[in-house]
Order: structure tokens, then C-alpha cells, then sequence
């Protein structure tokens, strides 16, 4: 605006009128007019989503997890009473050891656009964590907490942490490879063996651990993410308890979705005072 304003002055006569001719305003001058506005309007837009929304969504995020405190209080009182979450309401922590201690966030039940802002929201038609089938779970990437910004840097076998009222469930990132030999050498380092089994060769051979879709391609939330002629309500009775991890790519865009998939290896019992390994050694 300051190089606008110059220019604009430097047009303006100083005293009495002017004798010469008006300048002429050329289509050049109206374009670089016009594309100095826009970028100030991006630069506007990409302050108010990378800053001022993650402001708000921190303060949502706050409230969310003091929420679930208070929840988990009550149902230690009252060991009966289950827990229900409604739109919006928080029901779990996740944790993602490699992007530091500090990396944890309520996750909310819901994924509208209010739900997302408070943290990452569970698809309702979706497992609860730790059951059989797939937990799955929407974060924004840019701005509004950004929770999900990092996805990308996720390797195999990294460790995604669901702390619930009762138990800690500890997800591995699974193989982000095709063919069969390179998903059991990548699988072989952290899954047990009949999970490399299926992961390889079996009924989860087509589940990659990272992938790039479009928004249509909801199958990836459904009990098994690699069978699209499933409903995303049938789970078989040896289904194996997965987490998936979805967000906007690239960055500033909701062309596509990225999309992380990983498969339960182990379950804590919550006890006061304990920490699963995987979070104690970061």
C-alpha cells in the first residue's frame, strides 16, 4: 500500500492547477493495481488462518481437554457410568511421539467444521479406539491448531498414542509400500506375525501406511480402508483394531487428503501415574 500511496502523490500537483495533460491510465497500470491488491488480500487471508485461528482453536482446544478431565474424574467416582460423548465433546488424547513431548490434543467427538476447530474430530460411523475395526480421525493442516501439519513426516512404525479413560492404545504406522515383499520387510519391524501376514499378503495388503486421495474416497474411514464395497459399519469378527489420520493436501488446499493409516500393536491398562514406554523414552 505504501509503494501505491507514493506513486499516487507523485501525480498529485503541489500548488495552483495544472496546465498539463491528465496521465493516461494504462491496462498495465490497472493490472499491477489490481495484483497488488490481491496479494495484499492473500497475505491478509494467510495471516488470519496460520495465526489468528490457531489462537481461537488453542483456546477451544483448552477448554476441550479440561472438559475430559473433569469427565474422566467423574467416572472414576462413578466406575459405572460410560461415557457418551456428544458433538463436539472430547473423549480422548492423542499423542505422536516423533513430533516431540509436548505433541498432544484433545480429539473431539465429530468433524464439522465447529467440532475441528476445538481439535481433531472422530468420524461418528467409525470405531472407538481400541476396538476392532477403524478409529478414524480428521485434523486440520493449516491454521485452526493444525494439528494434523506434520502428517507427512510420518514413517513406518512410528507410534501414534490414544490415552482413553482406561488404557493407553498404541498404534504403529503401517507400510507405505505396494508389493508384497517390501510391505513384509517394513511391517516385519514392529508388528507381530500374523499381522505381517496380513499386512503383506492378507486382507490388509492394500492398506498403505501413508496415501494421497481425493475427498470421495470415504472407504477410507470403513473398518477395512482397502475394501471400498464395504459399508463403513461392517466389521468382521477378526478384524484387526486400526487408527486412520486424515487431513487437506497439499497445504492451503482441500483438493486432496492425506491420509495415515496405522494398526493397533498394544494396549496398556491405565493406572494412576503410568505412561506407556513409547511416550516415556520421548
Amino acid at each position: 500500500m505504501t509503494k501505491t500511496l507514493d506513486h499516487t502523490d507523485a501525480q498529485c500537483p503541489r500548488h495552483g492547477k495544472s496546465r498539463g495533460k491528465r496521465p493516461r491510465i494504462s491496462f498495465s497500470h490497472i493490472l499491477g493495481e489490481l495484483l497488488l491488491t490481491i496479494g495484499v488480500l492473500a497475505l491478509l487471508f494467510a495471516f488470519y488462518e496460520a495465526y489468528w485461528t490457531n489462537l481461537e482453536a488453542g483456546q477451544k482446544q483448552e477448554v476441550a481437554g479440561t472438559e475430559l478431565d473433569e469427565r474422566w474424574n467423574q467416572q472414576r467416582a462413578n466406575p459405572r457410568q460410560q461415557l457418551n460423548p456428544e458433538l463436539g465433546e472430547a473423549f480422548a488424547r492423542l499423542y505422536i511421539p516423533s513430533f516431540g513431548s509436548d505433541f498432544n490434543f484433545a480429539v473431539v467427538e465429530g468433524t464439522s467444521e465447529e467440532d475441528l476447530l476445538a481439535g481433531p474430530g472422530r468420524y461418528v460411523n467409525s470405531q472407538m479406539p481400541g476396538e476392532a475395526g477403524n478409529f478414524a480421525v480428521a485434523g486440520h493442516r493449516v491454521g485452526k491448531g493444525a494439528p494434523f501439519n506434520d502428517l507427512g513426516n510420518l514413517n513406518v512404525c512410528d507410534a501414534i498414542v490414544i490415552e482413553t479413560y482406561d488404557s493407553w492404545d498404541v498404534y504403529r504406522v503401517m507400510p507405505m509400500s505396494t508389493d508384497a515383499q517390501s510391505r513384509q520387510a517394513e511391517a516385519t519391524q514392529c508388528f507381530n506375525e500374523t499381522q505381517v501376514q496380513r499386512m503383506s499378503s492378507g486382507d490388509y495388503a492394500y492398506v498403505q501406511g501413508r496415501m494421497i486421495t481425493t475427498p470421495d474416497h470415504i472407504e477410507v474411514t470403513y473398518p477395512n480402508p482397502g475394501i471400498a464395497e464395504t459399508t463403513d459399519t461392517t466389521v468382521a469378527p477378526d478384524a484387526e483394531s486400526l487408527i486412520t489420520l486424515t487431513t487437506c493436501h497439499p497445504q492451503f488446499s482441500n483438493a486432496q487428503r492425506m491420509i495415515v493409516h496405522g494398526m493397533l500393536v498394544e494396549e496398556v491398562p491405565k493406572t494412576e501415574g503410568s505412561t506407556p514406554a513409547v511416550l516415556e523414552s520421548n
